[in-house]
């Protein structure tokens, strides 16, 4: 996995948290929503078919605890989590990445995506803290 490069993208709009086993773990940086990005660490991904099948099982295996850091994050930021959503889209970056994002009633964009729903309102250094102890806390157990 050495010829790995992460896109730009993903370095102007979240915070690194984690390396698990396949991903890469990012806290997106919009405080209204406890929301992790895995990115895999192989070059030149764009789809999930590409993986093998041992790095989708993976893949599935690590979006499940992301599911569990992302409920501590909310639980961090005081912020239930009634729903995780889970989509790995990439029409805007092809890199292959999956969003693991918690979401109740009250949050901005419910019930609709978060996706261009809004302008991010990005973290505060106490809040981000708070987030990334959160997720390493589940991530790294």
């Amino acid at each position: 996995m050495s010829d790995f490069v992460l896109d730009p993208a993903f370095v102007a709009t979240s915070h690194l948290v984690a390396d698990l086993p396949l991903c890469e773990v990012r806290l997106q940086d919009d405080v209204r929503y406890p929301w992790l990005v895995l990115i895999p660490r192989q070059p030149g991904l764009t789809e999930i078919e590409q993986l093998d099948v041992g790095h989708r099982l993976q893949l599935m295996e690590e979006i499940v605890l992301a599911g569990a850091a992302v409920r501590a994050i909310g639980s961090a930021l005081g912020l239930a989590v009634d729903k995780l959503n889970v989509g790995a889209l990439g029409n805007v970056t092809a890199q292959l990445h999956v969003h693991v994002v918690g979401r109740r009633p009250e949050d901005p964009a419910w019930p609709g995506p978060v996706w261009s729903h809004s302008p991010a309102s990005p973290y505060g250094p106490d809040a981000l803290e708070a987030a990334i102890t959160a997720a390493e806390e589940v991530l790294e157990n």
